[in-house]
């Protein structure tokens, strides 16, 4: 499924590397699905995630990051 994702809808990590612009972004879909993508270059999409899913990743992630 293709998403039209707003550019005034992402948020920034707020662990993104302000000094090289490596920024990870997300926002909700109009359908509650998470999108995950890179502000430097949107237009290569986004990847998208169902709520648990994404919910798991990042708990994962901290725990890793630990």
């Amino acid at each position: 499924m293709r998403y039209d994702l707003p550019a005034a809808k992402w948020r920034k990590s707020s662990y993104s590397n302000g000094g090289t612009g490596s920024c990870v972004e997300t926002q909700l879909t109009h359908d509650g699905l998470v999108a995950m993508g890179d502000s430097k270059d949107r237009a290569r999409g986004a990847f998208v995630f169902a709520p648990a899913t994404w919910t798991s990743f990042v708990d994962h992630v901290k725990k890793t990051a630990s």
